[in-house]
């Protein structure tokens, strides 16, 4: 008597459960992603109000240290500049992105003396709608970036 061989032919593929996970994991990722990744002009603006931020303390600091004011200024042309350095001094002049734009004060004055007046600037880009960022100390603490209301 020959024997019977039963053969039971399964289907290759996926669950349909493995596939709503999958979606699920893709979805969730691609939400991650998208909040992860910001507005890259506003990026760049802060990029340039915490560079300043650093650059006016190295000023304040040069003042103090060589016991000269020293006025940061900016320029029509574009850019900025550090009046009363002492030579040899070099900090940079320009803005690493053309577009930002100061708002109001066009000068502050950084010392020699340790305690200065309140002072603030307020950077922002002609092609950004966001908010626009202040730079600003109270006179005795560093300068720091915080958003205009």
């Amino acid at each position: 008597m020959p024997l019977r061989h039963f053969s039971f032919k399964t289907q290759g593929g996926f669950t349909l459960l493995e596939l709503l996970v999958v979606i699920a994991i893709m979805a969730l990722a691609t939400a991650g992603v998208s909040l992860s990744l910001r507005d890259s002009g506003q990026a760049q603006l802060e990029r340039e109000a915490e560079r300043l931020a650093a650059l006016l303390e190295a000023g304040r600091a040069q003042s103090r240290a060589s016991g000269v004011p020293v006025r940061w200024r900016v320029l029509a042309q574009g850019g900025f500049r550090f009046e009363g350095l002492p030579q040899g001094s070099s900090l940079p002049q320009q803005w690493l992105d053309a577009r930002t734009t100061v708002l109001g004060a066009d000068s502050l004055l950084l010392g020699p003396e340790p305690l200065i007046a309140p002072q603030q600037v307020v950077l922002a880009r002609a092609d950004l709608a966001g908010p626009a960022l202040r730079v600003a100390t109270d006179g005795l603490h560093p300068f720091h970036v915080e958003p205009l209301p």
